[in-house]
């Protein structure tokens, strides 16, 4: 098992990569927190109806799909700094093209090429080939602690993304700016970032890449393989089948759509959705931390499982809630927990996998989790349309959610990562 002085020191022995990618990873989560809050509230106020929406973000979300899978599977052979810049340029492009079109078609073509998180969420290449990259930086025994600290940033981006987009669109609309036009300020703030996010990324150091010298003998072994995995597959498939089924569950409830369903629901204006949202995603940060000292007492999987299902039954409770004060409490108790298996899901799988496979077996369960939850808002858009079905993606949610919980623990409780054999 880990030693709590260990994990206390995790962070002293970061690199300089290590520090940007953390930057890196902020700014990202900003731009996703920010757009979430207002994205469907944007698309509905060019002119798209919910159904349309939900096949938008379907759409968008396959895109991402085939963008992650193709640079993500290349980036320790192509470089991980440049699939990095193009995943960063994508996100600009996309960002720039939702600004000045309210056509649908180039909406479409803009989501499935750009890169579009509707979920507050990491889509793209981005979060896999960084994982793989921190890996390399540091030990075994404190990769859950590094990668906790780096799940809290996300979340403290997300929630003042989130925070920002709906203070600054509730503070607009307020002016004589039309509501469009508030949306849109934060989606060209969205394509700033991912321009400042591909200079960044030129700033990573050659120790960044998986090419180091202790590595480089293993790497040929995988350049004939499967996407660029070999010894890994069977367990690599098997992760990325039951991360599917996770992801696909939770873009019933994507942070895009649960806005909306606190505005229909509630009548909640943009602003106070902002706050809402900032205060669930510090909470989820701040269980991720504790998520990797639960780890050194129970392990990675019971540490995954144990949290994440009482999260799942309070999502199923957020609908059955009578008043906004109530559903805000269920929906920020259950974030302060349903984060706790992120840290060590993504521990897991770097310490099951081999080095040189890291960045394909992040990305191929990266992708899964993405086209998983692709599927989904093409049926909550549906839903949505329908006064009274507004609150069934919750339940779908969580009862889909509970049963991924009972089948991860059935088929990996057995198999333990290095540090805790």
């Amino acid at each position: 098992m880990l030693t709590t002085d260990a994990a206390r020191g995790a962070l002293k022995g970061l690199t300089r990569d290590g520090w940007l990618l953390f930057l890196t990873r902020f700014m990202r989560l900003f731009a996703y927190g920010s757009l979430s809050v207002v994205l469907v509230f944007y698309l509905v106020a060019l002119g798209l109806s919910e159904s349309q929406t939900g096949i938008l973000l379907t759409l968008t979300l396959v895109g991402d799909v085939v963008v992650s899978l193709f640079l993500t599977t290349r980036a320790d052979r192509i470089g991980r700094r440049r699939m990095l810049i193009v995943g960063a340029i994508l996100m600009a492009a996309a960002g720039l093209a939702f600004a000045c079109t309210k056509n649908l078609l180039l909406l479409i073509i803009a989501g499935t090429i750009g890169v579009i998180s509707p979920s507050g969420n990491e889509v793209g290449p981005f979060l896999s080939i960084e994982q793989a990259a921190l890996s390399h930086v540091v030990s075994q025994q404190t990769r859950t602690e590094v990668f906790a600290w780096y799940t809290l940033t996300g979340s403290v981006a997300t929630a003042m993304g989130a925070l920002f987009g709906g203070t600054v669109t509730h503070a607009l609309q307020r002016t004589t700016w039309t509501p469009v036009g508030t949306y849109r300020v934060v989606v060209v703030l969205y394509s700033l970032l991912g321009v400042i996010l591909a200079y960044s990324f030129t700033r990573l150091s050659p120790a960044a890449e998986a090419c180091l010298p202790q590595e480089g003998s293993a790497l040929p072994g995988t350049i004939g393989s499967f996407l660029g995995i070999g010894h890994s597959r069977r367990v690599v498939m098997k992760l990325s089948s039951l991360f599917a089924l996770d992801s696909f569950a939770g873009g019933f409830v994507v942070q895009s759509f649960a806005a909306f369903w606190f505005y229909l629901r509630f009548g909640v204006n943009p602003g106070t959705l902002g706050v809402i949202f900032f205060w669930a995603n510090i909470f989820a940060g701040i269980s991720a931390l504790l998520a990797s000292r639960l780890a050194l007492r129970l392990g990675l999987i019971n540490t995954m499982v144990v949290t994440h299902l009482p999260s799942n039954v309070l999502l199923i409770i957020v609908p059955l809630m009578p008043s906004l004060s109530l559903a805000v409490l269920v929906l920020l108790v259950r974030f302060s927990i349903s984060q706790m298996d992120v840290p060590t899901r993504q521990s897991y799988t770097m310490a099951v996998v081999r080095p040189e496979e890291r960045s394909a077996a992040a990305g191929i369960t990266g992708v899964a989790r993405t086209m998983g939850a692709a599927l989904s808002p093409l049926f909550v858009g549906f839903m949505f349309a329908r006064p009274s079905w507004i609150n069934v993606p919750f339940f779908i949610a969580g009862t889909l959610k509970i049963i991924y919980d009972l089948l991860l623990y059935q088929a990996f409780v057995a198999i333990r990562p290095p540090e805790e054999g």
